[in-house]
C-alpha cells in the first residue's frame, strides 16, 4: 500500500470517527452552536486564504457555484449530519455516510446525465438496501423506532448535500485550489449559520460544558474542515476515483469502533447485513480499474 492510499484511509478515519465525536458533542452543546463554532474555528485558520487580490480573480460564475457548494455542502450537511447523530447511533449513522460514492453516483446520473454502467447500477442498488435494512431495524425496534428514523433520514439527507457538493465541486476545482474553495465554501458557511446561532451564542451557559467537550470542539472543527479535506485532495490526485471509493469503507468502521468504545453502543445483525451490502456495492464499482501515473505535485 502506497502513502497516498493512507492519506485517503486516515481522512476517511477522520470522518468516521468525527460521526461519534459529532454525537459527544450535542450532548452538551446546541446543534446551531456547535455548528456555528465548526465555522469559526475553521475561518480561524484559513482567514490567511481570503486576500482581496485573490478574491478579485474568482469569476461571478465561480462564486455561484462557491455559494451551491457552501449550501449544500457545508451548511446542510453540518446541520442535517449533527442534528440526525443526535437522534440515532454512531454505527447506524456510519453505515449510511459510507454510501456517498452510491449517492454521487446515482445523483450524476440524473443531474449531469452521466450514466451508469451496470456495476454502478449494481452498487447504488447494493447502497440502497443497506440503508433500507438500518431504517426497517430502527422503525422495528421497540421504543426507539421513530426517533432512530428521523435521524436516519437526517443523516440520509446529509449524504445527499455532501454529494451535491462533490458534483458542484468538479469544475471548480479545474480553476481554484482545493484549499481556496475549502476557505470560500466555509466563509460562506459561517455568514449561512450566523443567523441561525445568534441565540444560542448569546444566552447558552458555557460554564455547563466540561473542558473535555470543547477540546473536543476544537479537534472537530479542525479536522472536518481542514485535516480530513486536505488528506483526500492529496491521496486522491494519485489514486483512481473509482479507486478511492474503496476506502470509503473505512468510515463505518471508525464510527462504529468509537460508538462502540466511547459511545457504549452495540452493532445489531441488521447493522452488520448493511454494512456488507454497502461494501459489496463499493467494492463493486471499484473492480477492473486502470492503473495511472501519479500527477506531478
Amino acid at each position: 500500500m502506497n502513502r497516498y492510499a493512507l492519506l485517503l484511509i486516515t481522512s476517511m478515519l477522520l470522518v468516521g470517527s468525527n460521526v461519534g465525536i459529532g454525537k459527544s458533542i450535542v450532548e452538551f452543546v446546541p446543534v446551531p452552536l456547535f455548528a456555528l463554532l465548526r465555522f469559526v474555528i475553521a475561518m480561524a485558520v484559513l482567514w490567511p486564504l481570503l486576500r482581496v487580490a485573490k478574491l478579485r480573480r474568482v469569476k461571478r460564475d465561480e462564486w455561484v457555484n462557491l455559494f451551491l457548494q457552501a449550501l449544500f455542502g457545508t451548511f446542510g450537511f453540518t446541520l442535517l449530519m449533527l442534528n440526525g447523530v443526535q437522534r440515532t447511533s454512531a454505527v447506524a449513522a456510519g453505515v449510511i455516510t459510507s454510501t456517498i460514492p452510491a449517492v454521487v453516483a446515482l445523483l450524476s446520473w440524473l443531474i449531469l446525465k452521466e450514466r451508469p454502467d451496470r456495476r454502478a447500477l449494481a452498487s447504488i442498488a447494493l447502497a440502497v438496501a443497506g440503508v433500507v435494512v438500518i431504517n426497517l431495524a430502527h422503525a422495528g425496534a421497540e421504543g426507539a423506532g421513530t426517533t432512530s428514523l428521523a435521524g436516519n433520514l437526517m443523516v440520509l439527507g446529509a449524504v445527499c448535500c455532501e454529494s451535491l457538493y462533490i458534483i458542484l465541486s468538479r469544475r471548480l476545482t479545474q480553476t481554484l485550489a482545493p484549499i481556496d474553495i475549502c476557505a470560500y465554501t466555509h466563509l460562506f458557511g459561517l455568514l449561512l449559520m450566523l443567523p441561525l446561532s445568534a441565540g444560542a451564542l448569546i444566552h447558552f451557559d458555557y460554564r455547563s460544558v466540561p473542558a473535555s467537550i470543547w477540546s473536543l470542539v476544537l479537534w472537530y472543527g479542525l479536522s472536518a474542515s481542514i485535516f480530513s479535506f486536505w488528506l483526500w485532495m492529496k491521496g486522491i490526485r494519485h489514486v483512481p476515483g473509482s479507486l478511492a471509493g474503496v476506502f470509503s469503507a473505512v468510515l463505518p468502521v471508525a464510527a462504529a469502533i468509537y460508538g462502540m468504545a466511547f459511545l457504549g453502543e452495540r452493532p445489531t445483525l441488521a447493522h452488520g447485513i448493511a454494512l456488507a451490502c454497502v461494501v459489496a456495492g463499493i467494492g463493486l464499482a471499484s473492480v477492473r480499474v486502470k492503473r495511472v501515473p501519479p500527477v506531478a505535485s
